[in-house]
Order: structure tokens, then sequence, then C-alpha cells
């Protein structure tokens, strides 16, 4: 390095010497041209040991609660070590030493399809996943949650001359953007189009969780359907592992559209 390059410059030498490379050329020697390559790899795998060194001690202090009696699929274990052997970000060491805690007490947890997943996320994909999170509602004893954005009511055949009712939050008001929205999608953690869920009968309820709010749902008319973003499969496991932390203002603005068309009640 000499005394008149640029930070970035600087910057540019010290990432690449983390994997053993420097911008002198490669020694003409092929006995010299092998020991770098050597070093090279050494190098590399003493980081791809302290990735898993340091997934290890933060899966070790992972507290969970339940625990099962079936074993770790040996498969199953190699290719994870294989996956998080790669691993660099320290924030998403924390994620992966937490999915390896989770599925050593119940194992079956975490899909293989999903650690593939996980691995092409960086720690700001992880981090806009957990904003989805914030605003993510789970119906009582369903697995999927859901960005629930408003409503809908269909218009009966006796009410020819009414409109249907159409009602949307946006979302890019309460913190998640449209391109967010569209990463989310591209990443395989939400499904990519709106969905619309079944009819309500007048007066049915529905018993709703959002972070750390319960709230109950009751249809003041038949015909209400919600709308709403529903997380993958492979979202639905990674939603697992973030705190659930309250999204107020997202709440806030939901629960003032959804009033037009419910009851809302027994928010904690």
């Amino acid at each position: 390095m000499t005394s008149n390059e640029s930070a970035t410059q600087q910057k540019i030498r010290g990432w690449f010497s983390r994997v053993g490379i420097s911008s002198s050329q490669l020694p003409k020697d092929g006995k010299s041209n092998r020991n770098e390559l050597e070093r090279r790899e050494k190098l590399l795998a003493i980081q791809r040991a302290s990735n898993l060194q340091s997934i290890l001690n933060i899966a070790l202090n992972v507290s969970i609660s339940e625990s099962s009696n079936d074993s770790l699929d040996p498969d199953w274990f190699f290719a994870f070590t294989s996956m998080a052997e790669e691993i660099y970000s320290p924030a998403m060491q924390e994620l992966w030493g937490k999915i390896f805690a989770v599925e050593i007490n119940r194992p079956g947890s975490f899909s293989l399809r999903s650690l593939q997943i996980l691995k092409s996320l960086t720690h700001r994909d992880a981090k806009l996943f957990s904003k989805a999170a914030s605003m993510a509602s789970k119906r009582s004893n369903e697995l999927i949650p859901r960005i629930l954005v408003g409503f809908r009511n269909q218009k009966r055949w006796y009410s020819i001359f009414t409109q249907s009712t159409n009602e949307q939050i946006n979302l890019a008001s309460v913190g998640l953007s449209y391109p967010d929205l569209l990463a989310l999608q591209d990443m395989k953690l939400l499904y990519v189009s709106e969905i619309e869920g079944g009819e309500y009968a007048q007066g049915q309820q529905s018993k709703w969780r959002c972070g750390n709010s319960a709230y109950v749902l009751t249809s003041k008319v038949s015909g209400t359907l919600l709308t709403y973003y529903k997380f993958s499969a492979v979202g639905a496991e990674l939603f697992k592992l973030v705190p659930k932390a309250d999204n107020s203002a997202y709440l806030d603005t939901l629960f003032t559209s959804l009033e037009k068309a419910f009851v809302i009640s027994g928010r904690q």
C-alpha cells in the first residue's frame, strides 16, 4: 500500500487481502506460485472454520424451551455446515446459529430449500424481511403469516345499484415500499401477487396476532374479503426466528381501514 492511495483503494486492498489476494502479480516461479496458492487456500479454510465456530457459539447460547426425541438428519447437518461455513456477516451468523438451535431441538423445522434461499440473503435483505415480519399477522391455529392490506366487499346480486367497496392501505406510508415488496417476492419470501381470502359472513369472527398485539375482527356485513400478501413456506419458516416487535404505525393505519367493514375488538 502506498501513502498516496485513496481511502477507496485502501478499502479495496483490505477486502481482497481477507481472501489472500494482493495487487502484485503471482511469481513466475512455479514452486513459489504453488506456495502462494496454498497460502491462500489455508487462509480461506481458516476463515470458513472461524465462521462455523462463531455459529456454533451462537447456537450454544440460544434458549429453546421445546425439545424433541427425534434425531437430527445427518444429511441436513452436513448440508447445513457446507452452507454455513460461507456465512461471514456476524448478523447473519446470528440467524444461522438460531436456526441450528431450533433444528436440533425440533428436527424438520427448516428445510434445505429454506437454507439455500437464506444463504443468498445479505444482512440488508434480512433487515428488510424483519420489517415485513413486523407487519405480519397470523390467524389462530394457522402457520402462515400474512401482511393484511385491506378488504373488499363483494357486490351482491340483490344490490345491483351499489358498487363493491374496496379499501386498501398504502404500505409505503408505514415503511414498506413497493420496491421492498418486489425484493421480498424476488427472494421467494412473499408470494408474488396480492391475495384475497374467503368471504366473511355477517357477524363472523377471526382472531389474529401481529407482533405482541392480539385482535379480533367481526364482519359487519356478508361478502367481505380480506386482502393480503402471503408469506411463502420459506418465509414462514424464517418468520419463526424474527423477534415479534410491534409496528404501531402499521396497525393504526390498518385498523382505521378495516373499521369500515369490521368491528375490531380485543386489541392487547
